[in-house]
């Protein structure tokens, strides 16, 4: 089996590519530190963490999740800001 729900609890095989982690709703907010809403309302946005469903479930790839928080990294308040004004210097 190459998928799990929760947490992961075996010891991948030397050589064997891990298995990929998905995280409920809830514990994807914990991790986030987000609510369980924001999420919901992330998702039908198109501006959160990228997600999949199996049926009607909603899942958070573990790595995918580490990974959308890396690129929300800011060094300065005025990082968004600078990206959406025109440069009118030149």
């Amino acid at each position: 089996m190459t998928a799990q729900f929760g947490r992961d609890v075996g010891t991948p095989q030397k050589g064997a590519a891990s298995p990929r982690v998905y995280l409920t709703p809830k514990e994807a907010s914990e991790i986030c530190r987000m609510s369980v809403s924001w999420l919901a309302k992330a998702r039908m946005n198109g501006d959160g963490p990228p997600f999949v469903k199996f049926g009607r479930a909603v899942r958070y790839e573990e790595t995918a999740l580490h990974l959308w928080t890396k690129t929300r990294e800011r060094h300065s308040t005025s990082e968004d800001e600078a990206k959406k004004r025109p440069d009118f210097r030149k």
